[in-house]
């Protein structure tokens, strides 16, 4: 069976999850379908990948207009595929034009949903409209959707009314728990100027209102005394909101907790053991369909303080494996984030809790990392994936 799975990232050109989940899906599918990929930069040394370019007279249009006509490139070259994989709105109405072209089935997997980021169309301006447009078509007429977790699955029916329910089927993320694994070194941490002789929190996301980073910088004010917080935020949805977000954190200069902002490079290797030397790992995200992050830290041995939003309590275990955050928000009368934000409080409480009690933070770790091996392999997503394809090929 031939599989031509359609996105716009794959490793190494990864900014978000969905490249992750890619990247780490294809390895997997390998063993079990004869895969091709096709994406949007050119990926040196690997002949079963095939880059898209947007065409020189789109280069300073808009990034939709941009999708559509890779989407017309690679629908043209999955001729005589078995089937097409899409990933993210990037690509999904290539798996629409294939389905018309050539005939052939068309999965979808949703790592997220336009309508439920409004916060886009500032991103992509009058694009967003035809982002939303390009899943929704996609979306309609796929022969199945994959939601990333169950939470999802019940907002694609409720975004598209017209989305028939019984071709969307739950498939959780993964992670690589060999990669992801606890490590006691502590020497390419040092490398960073981290420090690991005072409680570390952490967190790793990108710079966008949907992963409420403004919201965690809040909370750092009431966290004890001392604390380290290390904020791996390397990409930004857009130069207004990474220049936001340096001016919050250079607003915490007076505040009681050292914050390192992590804006470069930052190797798989530090990061591993960030995670396994953080005392806790914090989900501050306001929309978060399941959240691999999460995963990670879970997979290193770290509890995890998460918004309980989405599909994250399908991932964490409240008061088992960290705790879940109502998403309660305040805001000003200008949208702004209001200080007294009863979220960002609550997210203080939580991570202080672990801050003053290594042993259940010890406990919780271990537990999650119990749980990530039992449900969370991409191993098992690839099992899972590939049985679909058989169920509509």
């Amino acid at each position: 069976m031939r599989v031509d799975l359609l996105t716009r990232e794959y490793p190494p050109h990864v900014y978000g999850g969905a490249g992750v989940h890619v990247g780490s899906l294809a390895d997997r599918l390998r063993d079990l379908v004869d895969l091709r990929i096709h994406c949007f930069e050119p990926v040196e040394g690997n002949t079963s990948v095939l880059a898209h370019d947007v065409p020189k007279v789109l280069a300073a249009a808009n990034p939709s207009l941009q999708a559509l006509a890779v989407s017309a490139s690679m629908s043209h070259a999955v001729a005589g595929a078995s089937l097409v994989h899409s990933h993210t709105w990037y690509t999904n109405l290539a798996g629409r034009f294939a389905q018309q072209l050539h005939g052939i089935p068309h999965v979808m997997t949703t790592h997220s949903l336009e309508p439920l980021r409004p916060w886009k169309s500032q991103q992509l301006d009058g694009g967003y409209e035809i982002s939303c447009f390009m899943e929704r078509e996609a979306l309609i007429h796929a022969d199945r959707v994959i939601a990333v977790s169950h939470a999802m699955a019940r907002d694609i029916i409720e975004a598209y009314s017209d989305v028939d329910p019984g071709r969307v089927t739950v498939v959780h993320n993964g992670v690589d728990a060999s990669q992801y694994a606890p490590d006691s070194g502590t020497d390419a941490l040092e490398e960073q100027g981290i420090s690991v002789n005072r409680p570390i929190v952490a967190c790793v996301a990108r710079i966008s209102p949907q992963k409420g980073l403004l919201h965690l910088l809040q909370a750092a004010w009431n966290f004890i005394p001392g604390t380290q917080l290390v904020v791996v935020a390397q990409s930004a949805d857009t130069a207004a909101h990474r220049a936001e977000f340096a001016r919050a954190v250079a607003a915490m200069g007076d505040s009681p907790v050292d914050v390192h902002w992590v804006s470069g490079p930052f190797p798989r290797r530090v990061l591993v053991q960030l995670l396994s030397h953080a005392r806790v790992f914090v989900c501050p995200s306001l929309y978060e369909p399941l959240g691999i992050v999460n995963l990670e830290a879970m997979a290193c041995g770290t509890p995890v303080v998460a918004s309980a939003t989405g599909g994250v309590p399908e991932a964490v275990v409240d008061g088992e494996t960290g705790y879940l955050v109502p998403l309660v928000t305040g805001t000003t009368d200008g949208g702004g984030i209001d200080e007294h934000s009863v979220f960002a409080k609550e997210l203080a409480a939580r991570v202080n809790e672990f801050l003053t009690d290594a042993a259940s933070a010890e406990r919780m770790g271990q537990a999650g990392r119990r749980r990530v091996l039992s449900h969370f392999t991409w191993e098992r997503v690839a099992r899972q994936v590939a049985e679909i394809y058989r169920s509509v090929v």
